[in-house]
């Protein structure tokens, strides 16, 4: 079982067959950035022109029981996402329409101040708004997962208060490892995944070299172990990877990412005017071809056959037995 719990790549017959080769059981793909409920639409239709072309590499999946067909078939199951809440605009119905349309994940915040929570990009942090409240109410109620990847700490942890089932950081790394605006702090992580590990959330490693100690040269003996002091604190058994690859994108997407439609300046985010673009991957993960090769980087850092199968995969598939169904499923 390979599960990547974050991706946005430039999709196409190359990526598909690259998951395929990979063995990539499920990934979790982005469906929207800023994108209204319409434009979101859209893009799920072009989803569906994927999975009606490429039948043999790919189908959409819904729940965990699509990622035994996936084993069965060697296919790959696309999860959907939204990075942010623009799909729902400000219609707390259309949460429900979201899970109907495929949507398993979606986060509260993307940097910036929400309808529901702050960004991590924000000066000041005011954690859920009345309706974030709400909105995590109903996520919990349909079976949509709170993601706060790119939430600022106060909205995380009142999310995680809030929430009635475990919620997940889809992609980002310990701040005590790298201090990326993105990546988490300790009280964060003690939120979602427990003090102990024993809240039942979970926490995808991100490969984004903003995200990295060291940037583009940090090695995978680095990452994996990073991983492992990780573990160290927290168990095994609530960690995975989400990547947060965007493979073959051009730079003027990581532009839609960091400005949309909220500013009309140029916002570099985790960027520089000196490196406006996408900063190129580490060199042992370029592609879904090298997933397998964080398999041999956990097991170098000492973790046992067992936690390095749910670190692989096997715990996101965990989470998706309990997460994606409705709250009296």
């Amino acid at each position: 079982m390979r599960i990547d719990n974050l991706q946005y790549c430039n999709w196409s017959q190359t990526v598909f067959e690259q998951m395929h080769q990979g063995g990539l059981t499920g990934v979790h793909v982005t469906v929207a950035y800023h994108e209204t409920f319409r434009e979101t639409v859209a893009n799920l239709e072009q989803w569906n022109r994927w999975f009606e072309r490429f039948p043999e590499l790919i189908f959409p999946g819904r729940t965990a029981a699509d990622l035994k067909t996936a084993e069965a078939t060697g296919r790959t199951a696309i999860f959907f996402g939204a990075q942010n809440p623009s799909p729902m605009e400000d219609d707390i119905g259309l949460v429900e329409i979201l899970h109907q349309l495929g949507l398993r994940f979606m986060q509260l915040t993307y940097n910036n101040q929400s309808l529901l929570a702050t960004g991590c990009y924000e000066e000041d942090d005011t954690g859920l708004t009345r309706m974030g409240r709400q909105v995590v109410t109903e996520m919990n109620r349909v079976g949509l997962v709170v993601d706060m990847s790119h939430s600022a700490d106060r909205s995380t942890i009142e999310a995680a208060d809030h929430s009635c089932r475990p919620i997940a950081i889809t992609h980002a790394n310990p701040g005590w490892w790298h201090a990326a605006r993105r990546n988490k702090s300790d009280a964060v992580l003690d939120a979602v995944l427990g003090p102990k590990g024993d809240h039942g959330g979970m926490l995808g490693f991100s490969l984004y070299p903003h995200h990295l100690k060291g940037g583009t040269d940090c090695s995978r003996a680095d990452f994996c172990e990073m991983i492992a002091r990780t573990a160290d604190k927290y168990g095994a058994h609530c960690l995975g990877i989400g990547s947060d690859l965007c493979q073959d994108q051009p730079d003027s997407i990581v532009e839609w990412m960091r400005v949309g439609r909220w500013t009309k300046e140029i916002d570099y985010g985790e960027g520089s005017a000196s490196a406006p673009g996408f900063p190129p991957q580490p060199d042992w993960f370029r592609d879904n071809r090298d997933f397998p090769g964080l398999a041999e980087g956990l097991a170098a850092a000492g973790f046992d056959a067992g936690e390095v199968a749910g670190l692989m995969g096997g715990n996101w598939a965990r989470f998706y037995e309990t997460s994606f169904g409705p709250v009296d499923g």
